[in-house]
């Protein structure tokens, strides 16, 4: 069967599953019916030969087993596997998320960017029309207050105007486009930096939030709610786990609820990853959050001092530090965003193990679950852990008389098998272990039932894979055959498909994508590739290399040499120290500093100018029979007679 065969026949199984499923009345989405059709071929129960191409008696058959599990309103395994296909198909890395927003963000103000950039306005309502869309563009780009608020309008208006006067719009349409877009997102970083700062100052801030408040408060509280959801998953998980102990005990028939309480653990042991998970980007949100706020009052000093109270100050200080300000609001934002995709993804998670724990109390072991309940077993893995004594549990690799080992005898181990132990290995807690820590000898032994490891006991390291497990009996049998205990545990999830995603199994499963890729795959009856990275290195030169540094192929740098040294014969050499002559002596000079010596340059010389002195006659007057005289004498003496 070809490949576009093999996709097309994919295709309409997937579609007469999603129409039968329909049809009784239950909406279910391609991708989990896909994944539903790959694990059902790999299940050795359904006896599906993945040698051959399927013949339409088992393509029918096909479908009415993926049918008949997808409409399965008791089963926990279901559950399970669509808590999975929704948290792949929603959840993404931070990196990722981030990018994406933008991305979005970007292509919803692409019509307002365009309808600026492409604008020919000419008359003076058109240039103020187009200025109020600029003005449109930066609040919706900067996310600070509505478009529709008068008030967040104008004071947006107000800075627009003192960093690009509506003057300035010729200049703007002379641009070319893509410099039009660059000067619109510096505009709106400018702005907002600029209303940020007002707003701390006291002089606006309309519509603007206290992010740095809100994300503190959320923060902690969206932490401690996951904290306290994957404790009550961790409990019960415990309960389910007594249960299957006690029924284990019990002689009567139960397989069915054995299996059933199996499945329910799973769907606990998988709640709880995705919580973790969950959780780390939370806590990953608060550390970003607590560097902004620290950016934040630094950057609010530096323009506290950079501005003050000037009337005028240089654009080429303040903009940047504007434009800053803006960016790490941006940030704030972006956490903003985040945390709530994660509150919403929390909020979905929800109903999934909420079903499982309705299916467990309506059945017949709700009796046994509930008298755990008042017996006080409300404990979690990692108290039972800590109740356990570290010598008792932990495997010893010292050997006594007769080369054994502690336990079980050293040639029981197999080949490769290493113990790795916290207080002689770097970096304990950060190993990768396989099946996400769970226990693979209680998953084989126990027919799927999932125990945390116990990393104290000491990790098996076996082929650069680590492994853990819950007592010391345990990791001795792995140790002694682990190809095989890894075998089973590879069929053990071909029971229980859901296994494949929680004990990250996609390399022993090849042809089993992720529920992202699951979609459009036409491999899907075709036995798993095995790959292996390998590479080869060839030495440059086999020989020694013998270089003579000083030698010179060129004709003209050889003469050039002779010449040099035919003209150092000739010369004659001072007080100078040779290249040759340092090795041999050293020589020191001697020198006189400069003198300070005062020089004059000119006399300070004087001259006696003469006082001015007038001397007014008849001011007394001739009396009343003469008529008075009034002369003015000037008594200055000549410059040479004084």
């Amino acid at each position: 069967m070809s490949r576009a065969q093999a996709e097309s026949v994919i295709k309409n199984i997937i579609r007469e599953i999603v129409q039968e499923c329909a049809t009784k009345g239950e909406a279910v989405s391609e991708t989990l019916v896909a994944f539903m059709v790959k694990a059902a071929v790999l299940d050795p129960a359904n006896n599906f030969n993945v040698d051959r191409t399927l013949t339409k008696e088992d393509v029918q058959e096909l479908i009415q087993i993926c049918v008949k599990r997808l409409l399965d309103t008791r089963s926990p395994s279901l559950d399970t596997i669509k808590m999975q296909v929704y948290f792949d198909m929603n959840y993404t890395t931070r990196d990722e998320f981030l990018e994406e927003h933008h991305r979005v963000l970007e292509s919803r103000l692409q019509p307002v960017i365009r309808e600026i950039t492409d604008s020919r306005a000419r008359t003076r309502d058109e240039l103020e029309s187009l200025y109020r869309k600029v003005v449109s563009a930066i609040l919706l780009r900067s996310g600070l207050g509505s478009a529709t608020d008068i008030s967040v309008v104008r004071e947006t208006t107000a800075a627009l105007q003192s960093v690009f006067p509506q003057s300035e719009l010729g200049t703007f349409m002379s641009l070319a486009k893509r410099d039009k877009e660059r000067q619109l997102q510096e505009l709106t970083y400018i702005v907002t930096g600029i209303r940020l700062f007002n707003k701390e100052c006291g002089k606006g801030g309309e519509g603007i939030d206290d992010l740095p408040a809100i994300l503190n408060e959320a923060i902690p509280a969206t932490t401690q709610n996951i904290q306290d959801e994957i404790k009550m998953t961790s409990m019960t998980a415990s309960r389910y786990i007594d249960t299957i102990g006690k029924l284990d005990k019990d002689e009567t028939d139960n397989a069915s609820s054995m299996d059933l309480l199996k499945e329910a653990v799973i769907n606990c042991r998988q709640n709880e990853v995705f919580l973790r998970i969950v959780l780390h980007d939370v806590i990953d949100c608060a550390r970003q959050v607590e560097s902004l706020v620290s950016q934040l009052c630094s950057r609010m000093q530096q323009l506290q001092a950079t501005i003050q109270s000037k009337t005028a100050v240089p654009t080429a200080q303040v903009y940047p530090q504007f434009m800053h300000l803006a960016q790490i609001w941006s940030s704030f934002q972006d956490e903003m965003v985040l945390l709530s995709v994660l509150s919403n993804i929390l909020v979905s998670l929800e109903p999934f193990p909420q079903m499982t724990r309705e299916l467990i109390e309506s059945e017949d072991l709700l009796d046994v679950f509930l008298d755990l309940i008042k017996e006080d077993k409300d404990v979690t893995d990692k108290e039972i852990r800590e109740k356990t004594s570290v010598d008792e549990i932990r495997v010893t690799t010292t050997k006594t008389s007769g080369d054994e080992i502690h336990g079980t005898a050293a040639n029981k181990y197999a080949e490769g098998v290493e113990w790795l132990f916290p207080d002689t290995t770097r970096n304990f807690a950060r190993l990768p272990l396989q099946y996400r820590g769970f226990c693979g000898w209680t998953l084989v032994t126990s027919d799927r039932l999932l125990l945390p490891g116990n990393p104290e006991i000491g990790i098996l390291r076996y082929k650069d894979r680590y492994y853990s497990f819950v007592s010391k009996e345990a990791a001795e049998e792995f140790a002694s055959d682990p190809e095989s205990y890894i075998l089973r545990v590879a069929e053990c999830a071909k029971k229980s498909p859901e296994l494949i995603q929680l004990l990250e199994l996609h390399t022993q499963f090849a042809s089993l994508a992720s529920y992202g890729q699951a979609m459009g795959s036409a491999r899907m009856f075709e036995k798993p590739i095995t790959k292996n990275d390998s590479g080869t290195q060839t030495d440059t030169h086999f020989y020694e290399s013998n270089i003579v540094q000083s030698y010179e192929w060129n004709e003209w740098e050889l003469r050039r040499k002779a010449i040099k040294l035919a003209n150092l014969r000739t010369k004659v050499t001072h007080s100078v120290q040779t290249n040759m002559s340092n090795l041999r002596r050293d020589n020191a000079a001697q020198c006189y500093p400069p003198k300070d010596i005062d020089t004059q340059t000119r006399s300070d010389a004087h001259t006696n100018v003469p006082k001015p002195q007038v001397f007014l006659a008849g001011l007394r007057g001739g009396g009343t029979s003469k008529p008075s005289v009034f002369t003015k004498v000037d008594l200055t003496l000549d410059v040479d007679q004084s």
